[in-house]
């Protein structure tokens, strides 16, 4: 019996991560194109660029105190950039809780 429920158990898994491919029959156009603001895109260049400036310096010939600035200044950076993309961000921990958790409860 307990072959059974973890046979079933383990089918049930790969059953629910099975890549399934669909065709759509006809093509669907977007009737608005929705645009980015403006300022925000540009903000958002600005930071992009200052990242990049970040990356390229040299820097060997800094002392902790100026790259504990830099870092934290990366930081606040890519903090902000999240801000912008109005989007969810899921850890890595989070998704094996939910996965645990659908495994027990299901």
């Amino acid at each position: 019996m307990k072959k059974l429920i973890l046979i079933l158990m383990v089918i049930c898994t790969l059953l629910a991560f099975y890549p399934i491919q669909s065709n759509a029959t006809t093509k669907v156009t977007p009737s608005t194109l929705v645009a980015d603001k403006p300022a925000e895109s540009a903000r958002a260049k600005v930071l992009l660029l200052r990242l990049d400036e970040i990356k390229a310096m040299d820097k060997t010939n800094l002392k902790s105190p100026e790259k504990r600035v830099l870092r934290k200044e990366v930081r606040s950076i890519k903090k902000e950039l999240q801000t912008m993309g109005h989007g969810i961000y899921v850890s890595l921990g989070a998704i094996i809780i939910i996965v645990l958790l659908l495994v027990i409860l299901f």
